[in-house]
C-alpha cells in the first residue's frame, strides 16, 4: 500500500498524463469535493468525479498541475500547485487530500479569493 504522499503524487502524475483511469483509481467510490467555504461537497462519488475531470479538465491539451509544495500532516497531504491550460494565466491552489484505507476519500480546494 502506497503511503499518503506516494498516492498523492500518483494522482498528480495520473493528472499531468491526462489518464483518466489510472487518475480515478486514487479515489474512493465515495469521494467528496468540497470547495471552502461551503460546507457541503460540490462533487460525491467516484463516477460524478470522473465525469467532471472527462469533460471540464482532462479535455485542455495543456493541462498540467506544477507542484510548488507539499507537506504531509498524517492522512492528510496539502499541495500547493499552479494549474496551467485551463485560464490564460496559471490558477493557484491550495489542496487538502485525505487519504483512508489507501484511497483519497475528500480533497478540499482552496483558491484565492
Amino acid at each position: 500500500m502506497m503511503t499518503p504522499a506516494e498516492l498523492v503524487q500518483e494522482q498528480l502524475e495520473a493528472y499531468n498524463a491526462r489518464d483518466l483511469t489510472r487518475f480515478l483509481a486514487c479515489f474512493s467510490d465515495d469521494v467528496c469535493v468540497y470547495r471552502p467555504p461551503l460546507g457541503e461537497p460540490v462533487m460525491v462519488g467516484k463516477a460524478a468525479f470522473g465525469d467532471f475531470y472527462a469533460r471540464e479538465r482532462f479535455v485542455h491539451e495543456g493541462l498540467r498541475a506544477e507542484l510548488v509544495n507539499r507537506f504531509v500532516l498524517g492522512s492528510k497531504v496539502f499541495d500547493h500547485e499552479l494549474i496551467h491550460g485551463i485560464a490564460d494565466e496559471p490558477i493557484k491552489m491550495a489542496v487538502c487530500f485525505v487519504v483512508k484505507g489507501g484511497l483519497i476519500r475528500q480533497v478540499m480546494g482552496f483558491s484565492p479569493d
